[in-house]
């Protein structure tokens, strides 16, 4: 590695597990403490940065959860969401096929297109997986634009166990 850090956005999945109640839920209990493990751990060795929207569905809801989204996600650099990225969003809405209640979901990664922003850190596998990710890849491709990598933290363990 050059020394650099690399970028790497914090959709809204990543602060509801981190900061809500243990679920019951083995799962999604697994995922609140691998996001948790990797905000204590990981988190340092990277560029945050997150986006309006991320604030916005934080900030619905339980005030206390509310509460406890907004402080984790205090400090965190917030790229602006400007007219290209809702008009690349639109373009990845129909390219993926994604229902309007999720469109939240592509100005995600449009905001991490426009910034180039290397990795989008997500649980939300449905609408960011890595058949967005394929059907992305050949779109930007095509047009020239970047394409970050989707990554759920689990995945961000993975790789520093390959690399140590």
């Amino acid at each position: 590695m050059n020394g650099k850090k690399k970028s790497l956005y914090i959709e809204t999945t990543i602060p509801s597990y981190a900061t809500a109640k243990d679920s019951r839920d083995v799962l999604k209990l697994g995922k609140q403490i691998v996001t948790r493990a990797f905000w204590k751990d990981e988190r340092h060795k990277f560029d945050l940065c997150t986006s309006e929207v991320v604030l916005d569905e934080c900030g619905c809801g339980d005030p206390d959860a509310v509460r406890r989204r907004l402080e984790f996600l205090a400090g965190i650099k917030e790229l602006p969401i400007t007219d290209e990225v809702n008009t690349l969003a639109e373009i990845y809405q129909k390219l993926l096929g994604i229902p309007d209640r999720a469109k939240v979901d592509c100005v995600h990664l449009a905001v991490c297109v426009t910034y180039h922003v290397d990795i989008l850190l997500t649980w939300n596998c449905a609408h960011l997986g890595w058949m967005v990710q394929n059907q992305a890849v050949k779109y930007n491709e095509k047009y020239g634009f970047w394409t970050p990598a989707l990554a759920t933290p689990d995945n961000i363990f993975a790789e520093v166990r390959e690399q140590s």
